[in-house]
């Protein structure tokens, strides 16, 4: 059963201590060397207090995606996804990776700046347990996480039995996707 957020900041948005939650972290760069940019992520994550257990899938090269649809004349992102165990609450996961975004030359997330620009690195809170959020500073699960490629093929890779909360299983939303880019 799902657990629901209220919306804002409040003592639900925090974890029990005692018990490890499974988070989806997405990993992207199209900037510098991406290669050894996502594997020190990896490494960062594996540093963060209250986590254990992570788990990456091999990284994916893909074209760039801007709000125009997809960009060959961009540079190409490298993306992955990791899987780990954390006794740390969402949002202070988010700060983390937010922290970790910015020790590897990612600007710092202003408002009104903008999504779509290329980046040294790009880490992304997908999943956390099955908790959905429509707090907007802490959306959960990401609400585009169901409509990127990046994200659900390599999840699926390390999860074949990968389940995005409120959307269904990974493996059907990219079936679903794959046949719509076979139509189009």
């Amino acid at each position: 059963m799902s657990r629901r957020l209220a919306q804002g900041f409040s003592s639900t948005h925090e974890s029990d201590a005692t018990v490890p939650v499974r988070a989806v972290v997405a990993l992207g760069a199209n900037l510098g060397d991406r290669e050894a940019t996502i594997s020190e992520a990896l490494r960062s994550l594996a540093r963060l207090p209250l986590t254990t257990d992570v788990v990456a899938a091999a990284p994916i090269e893909t074209v760039a995606l801007t709000p125009d649809g997809l960009d060959p004349d961009a540079p190409a992102y490298l993306n992955s996804v990791a899987l780990l165990q954390t006794r740390l609450a969402p949002s202070v996961l988010l700060g983390y990776l937010h922290a970790i975004e910015t020790a590897h030359g990612r600007a710092a997330r202003e408002p009104g700046a903008a999504r779509w620009q290329d980046r040294t690195l790009d880490l992304d809170l997908i999943a956390y347990g099955d908790v959905q959020s429509d707090d907007p500073a802490l959306l959960l699960p990401h609400p585009r996480a169901a409509e990127r490629d990046f994200v659900l093929r390599p999840w699926l890779t390390v999860d074949p039995a990968a389940y995005l909360p409120g959307r269904g299983a990974v493996a059907d939303l990219l079936r679903r996707l794959d046949e719509r880019e076979d139509a189009s």
